[in-house]
């Protein structure tokens, strides 16, 4: 590996005698990891139906370290089953706790890794803020919580002090994933070898500290924060704690842990826990609901048939048509939305038509009607095919096994097929 002069006398002044290892480390291949998606199955009934989870990743109870490749092709990927996920940077979510009762923000979310795990923990409960300031990397967050099911998460696309100004002392968790100098990713990717620079730590440093400001003004008195980043460069990691705890005297310092890759199976991660001082605690608004009754009686028609039991929540109906079912707990979201809780479907003024949202939102048990495909249709579907059956007319969910994949409509012993155009395999 060609590593840049600047960046190994770095790494020999941090390591000391442990710079030889590392170097050997270095050269070793990446690790990948997979974490089994809680909202849908147990680790223990994902790892029977996924015969690529192998070890367990000691930080991370739901996750499992894998030599598979090509993880997005696997119909548990389609299924939401799981998320691919580096293993060492499952170490700073569970650090949070995040519970089901409370009000939690990822702060810097994309492409959501963390934003899922912290929605695991919360079980579908309180409410989750996935932030992302870039607009592309937030619209691959927004796929990936909407394939892994979560009910209870708005993604926005916000500068943090735009969200500083809409939340203050609100939350009761953040979590800040910092962008960083990414030196955790030069074993599996060379354009950040290339990018890397002694200026660029300086400037990471910078904005680091900035957004780690605005977090501690949108936490409560009481609340605890985490902050993470992929580098080994210490003035983004301990250095930083050490002068945000000098300006922030309300903050102290739980415990910090770095993880090199020569002393653990990862590819090398930061976090640092950190509580905050005083009582103080803000409110917000709660999520506008605006009702249109000819789309909630389309709505209501199509959820009697397709339902067993239907999710529960706060409907609304966009100008456009949309729908949506938000948690009750949901707070107004006065910048740029890319998602809010469920989207149920549209109502085109006449007829209500589900979205795939909503399939990867239920379980088997809360539809009426529910077609478990074979290995050899379940391929079919990902494609986008058509096939035979003689199941009953009318929407349905397609299933891998027992875990939804997406939404079919049967009429005439046909399946159309619904799955999203741009999901679909070529």
């Amino acid at each position: 590996m060609n590593l840049p002069a600047e960046y190994l006398n770095r790494m020999q002044k941090r390591l000391g005698e442990g710079f030889p290892a590392f170097l050997r480390a270095m050269e070793q291949p990446p690790l990948r990891g997979v974490r089994a998606n809680t909202l849908k199955l147990s680790p223990a009934a994902f790892a029977a139906i996924f015969p690529h989870a192998g070890d367990p990743v000691p930080w991370e109870k739901t996750g499992f370290y894998t030599d598979a490749e090509r993880l997005g092709a696997f119909p548990a990927h389609h299924a939401g089953l799981f998320y691919a996920q580096e293993p060492s940077a499952m170490c700073a979510a569970p650090l949070l706790d995040a519970r089901p009762e409370e009000r939690v923000l990822d702060l810097c979310a994309a492409p959501g890794g963390k934003t899922t795990q912290l929605a695991a923990a919360m079980g579908g409960g309180g409410v989750l803020i996935a932030n992302e300031y870039v607009y592309d990397r937030a619209r691959i967050l927004s796929q990936n919580v909407e394939r892994l099911g979560v009910k209870n998460c708005a993604v926005v696309s916000a500068d943090p002090a735009a969200l500083a100004r809409c939340f203050p002392a609100y939350f009761d968790k953040i979590l800040v994933d910092a962008p960083c100098s990414g030196e955790g990713m030069f074993r599996k990717d060379e354009n950040a070898i290339a990018e890397w620079s002694e200026e660029n730590v300086s400037r990471c440093a910078v904005r680091q500290a900035a957004i780690l400001d605005e977090a501690a003004a949108m936490l409560r008195g009481g609340g605890r924060l985490v902050y993470s980043t992929c580098t080994f460069e210490r003035a983004e990691n301990e250095g930083q704690i050490e002068a945000f705890l000098a300006r922030h005297a309300e903050f102290t310092l739980i415990g910090e842990e770095m993880l090199f890759p020569h002393e653990v199976r990862g590819e090398g991660h930061f976090a640092a826990l950190l509580e905050k001082s005083g009582a103080e605690r803000g409110n917000a608004p709660a999520f506008p609901v605006r009702r249109n009754a000819a789309a909630e009686k389309a709505y209501a028609a199509f959820a009697r048939a397709f339902f067993v039991r239907p999710p529960a929540g706060r409907l609304t109906t966009l100008d456009d048509g949309r729908m949506y079912l938000l948690p009750e707990a949901m707070p107004a979201l006065p910048v740029r939305t890319l998602r809010v809780g469920i989207e149920l479907g549209a109502f085109d003024g006449r007829r209500f038509t589900p979205a795939h949202a909503l399939a990867m939102a239920v379980t088997k048990g809360e539809c009426a009607r529910f077609l478990p495909l074979s290995e050899g249709e379940t391929e079919k579907y990902l494609r986008g095919e058509t096939f035979q059956t003689d199941a009953e007319n009318g929407w349905c969910v397609v299933g891998y096994g027992d875990y939804p994949l997406g939404l079919g409509k049967i009429a005439g012993g046909i399946l159309k097929n619904h799955y999203p155009k741009g999901l679909r395999r070529q």
